[in-house]
């Protein structure tokens, strides 16, 4: 079976793994660290120490799942209107992203971060738990998309306690409402 990666990044990669993870045609989900320079590990993420977006790897079946999809999903559940951050997860590391290995991707990815700029203000999507800013309040920030859109160098697979974290822990309390998220996002 044919089967491609894409790489995101914004707030906590638990809960992003576990967006991802029941979507038709998603095949595997891993955390991970993208585009480290170094020795990646959560603790040196985490503090800072060592520089890298704390994301999730997505591997699916483009006949079942197209890119265009999984980035509506994505920007469903992440704010790209707030810089480094969903929730209480604050911090560079936290910044959210969109990053493609494929050199075929590349303009689709664009396209899609192109089109949210332009938008010029955060969607509605109170469905889904999250709270987004209104753009009346500030100006500044309903015209300027932080997500980024980058080729990616590198992904770290992060430590066996970081996989399906949220399976294991069904009671930690998460920034996404995945109840309401699940009825908002069919297919």
């Amino acid at each position: 079976m044919y089967t491609k990666k894409i790489y995101f990044s914004g707030g906590d990669f638990h809960e992003l793994q576990e967006v991802f993870r029941s979507l038709p045609g998603v095949q595997d989900t891993k955390t991970g660290y993208i585009n480290a320079e170094g020795n990646a590990g959560f603790d040196r993420v985490a503090t800072g120490e060592e520089r890298a977006y704390m994301g999730v790897e997505v591997t699916y079946n483009p006949k079942k799942m197209d890119l265009s999809k999984l980035m509506d999903v994505f920007f469903a559940v992440v704010n790209p209107y707030l810089p480094d951050g969903q929730g209480s997860c604050r911090g560079e590391m936290y910044r959210a992203g969109v990053f493609y290995g494929d050199v075929e991707d590349e303009p689709q990815v664009e396209l899609h971060l192109n089109f949210i700029a332009s938008r010029g203000k955060p969607p509605a999507v109170s469905c889904i738990g999250i709270t987004m800013n209104d753009p009346n309040s500030n100006p500044k920030l309903a015209q300027h998309c932080y997500a980024l859109a980058e080729r990616l160098k590198n992904f770290r697979e992060a430590e066996p306690e970081h996989q399906d974290y949220l399976q294991r822990h069904p009671e930690t309390e998460t920034f996404i409402d995945f109840e309401k998220f699940r009825t908002y996002v069919k297919f």
